[in-house]
């Protein structure tokens, strides 16, 4: 193998795939009740509990991974003479991101013939999850770390992190949400949907009325966005929603079924910010797609709409770049190696 890949629990990957991907993870820690934990095993988790808790007024606090942790992570696939690629939590919504290249830039200094990357996916959960299986396909593929990292750059610019909630305190408390003044004095059951932006920060971009038409929203914005969902690993992740993420994998297989939809519960560190309720889309858009939605939070989606299919047609352009219906270089290699890992994942 040319190089390792790594990442952080806040990927959200079930505990088969990061067996079947040999991916590797550092925990991030959440403190409640005075006392410190992490997630490390994702079938232990018991987050139809936690996310009771939650609403019964349990505070949680998390608290961000130091250099001289990542070091420590670093370190020993150094050693061995591999080179490292650590798939990140967005720089946004978290300082992990910039503790894990000040790692790397100490690192460096010892190993001077190895090479180390770290990939803001600019998201969290299965927004950077996905990214972390794509990077273990190219490194199965063959792919040499520097062309792996540029490719696995591209992706994250293309993912699709969107997502709604049902409680915005919880964003608000942790600071996680940019504009919230956008948002405040809404009605009664005006449901927001919010997005990862291009520097990875959570905005609210829309606002409907209903739990219902909200998650109908996402699987429109799929319908409308999605390039080559064939191909594609789709993910959601849903926080004490079961049947709300279950809803919106029926809609998505309705008109564009991807290849494969991943559902996943938030893991505690992301899913105390977020809070009950909340229900996230994951999947790979067009060049420029983080800039949707960007003219401000509106009272339905026939903006968004106009702007998805503009996209379908190759004709637009979002945040300056020129929108395109293909698949980078390497999709359709990568999404056969894919069935191929899935396979043995299952078995």
């Amino acid at each position: 193998m040319s190089f390792v890949v790594l990442t952080d629990t806040s990927g959200n990957l079930p505990n088969r795939i990061l067996r079947a991907y040999d991916l590797k993870v550092i925990p991030f820690t959440y403190t409640h009740n005075g006392k410190d934990y992490t997630c490390t095993d994702s079938d232990a988790f018991d987050g139809d509990a936690f996310y009771e808790e939650i609403r019964g007024g349990l505070a949680v606090t998390t608290t961000q991974i130091s250099p001289n942790s990542y070091m420590e992570f670093f370190e020993p696939y150094l050693k061995e003479g591999r080179d490292v690629i650590f798939v990140s939590m967005s720089s946004g919504i978290s300082g992990s991101c910039n503790s894990a290249h000040i790692a790397a830039d100490m690192l460096a200094e010892t190993y001077p013939d190895r090479q180390m990357a770290i990939i803001d996916t600019r998201g969290a959960s299965l927004g950077e999850g996905i990214i972390a299986m794509q990077a273990a396909q190219l490194r199965d593929s063959g792919w040499d770390t520097q062309s792996a990292v540029r490719q696995l750059e591209e992706n994250a610019e293309r993912m699709f992190n969107v997502f709604t909630v049902d409680d915005l305190m919880h964003l608000k408390r942790g600071g996680r949400l940019s504009n919230l003044s956008a948002i405040v004095g809404s009605v009664l059951q005006i449901k927001p949907l919010l997005k990862g932006n291009e520097e990875g920060k959570i905005v609210a971009f829309a606002k409907l009325r209903g739990r219902k038409k909200s998650i109908q929203a996402l699987a429109q914005l799929y319908d409308k966005l999605a390039v080559q969902p064939q191909y594609q690993t789709v993910g959601i992740a849903q926080a004490g929603c079961r049947e709300d993420a279950a809803y919106l994998a029926e809609l998505l297989r309705r008109n564009r079924p991807p290849r494969e939809i991943l559902t996943v519960e938030y893991e505690p560190v992301t899913g105390s910010h977020v809070g009950p309720g909340a229900l996230a889309l994951f999947f790979m858009s067009a060049e420029g797609v983080r800039s949707f939605g960007n003219e401000g939070v509106t009272g339905g989606l026939k903006e968004a709409m106009a702007v998805g299919e503009a996209a379908l047609k190759g004709s637009l352009k979002i945040g300056g770049s020129v929108v395109k219906n293909t698949l980078k270089k390497g999709s359709e290699a990568a999404a056969s190696l894919s069935e191929k890992l899935r396979e043995r994942r299952d078995k």
